[in-house]
């Protein structure tokens, strides 16, 4: 992927590192095989991505967007992996920005209860309580997330680097209580 980008586009201007898996269960029931699926596919795949990129990116003095997800800053019983695996690319986006800055910008997104496919096997009843847990009283969209993201890697946000930028619609700093 790397020769080809470079072979049509002669540089790599960008990274978005968008990897999803996630094995849920309590921490001391989750299959060691559920753990490192989750870790690999979510954290270890970026760092791979970067190894590769890596060259072209501080280059072009490009831009990476990390997709985490609300999970690394808050927690939710079941989901101990993946929010160590999102928590862990808010640490890592932070290491590359002090890493590479100025030559290149790391930043992440923390998505919150986006309507993606994901959301097609949730009940009813579940996707309101997470409607309600946002200020916004809404799913987001993956069109939302997408803008945030190509805000975070254009030039308009070159004095941006080493954030976690919540796209939760206010997941993260309201909750409903009975």
């Amino acid at each position: 992927l790397r020769d080809r980008a470079l072979a049509e586009y002669g540089r790599v201007d960008m990274l978005v590192a968008n990897a999803y898996a996630m094995v849920k269960g309590p921490a001391h029931e989750l299959p060691e095989a559920g753990w490192d699926r989750t870790l690999d596919v979510c954290l270890k795949a970026t760092y791979l991505a970067l190894r590769v990129l890596a060259e072209p990116l501080l280059a072009a003095r490009g831009s990476i967007v990390l997709v985490s997800s609300v999970h690394a800053a808050t927690g939710t019983a079941g989901f101990s992996a993946y929010a160590a695996a999102k928590g862990g690319l808010v640490a890592y986006a932070r290491q590359l920005a002090v890493e590479y800055g100025p030559r290149l910008r790391v930043n992440a997104v923390l998505p919150g209860p986006i309507r993606t496919r994901q959301w097609d096997a949730i009940s009813d009843e579940d996707v309101q309580i997470a409607v309600a847990g946002t200020a916004a009283g809404r799913l987001g969209t993956p069109a939302e997330v997408a803008a945030a993201i190509a805000f975070l890697a254009a030039d308009e946000a070159s004095y941006i680097t080493g954030v976690a930028l919540p796209v939760d619609g206010g997941w993260t700093i309201t909750k409903q209580t009975p």
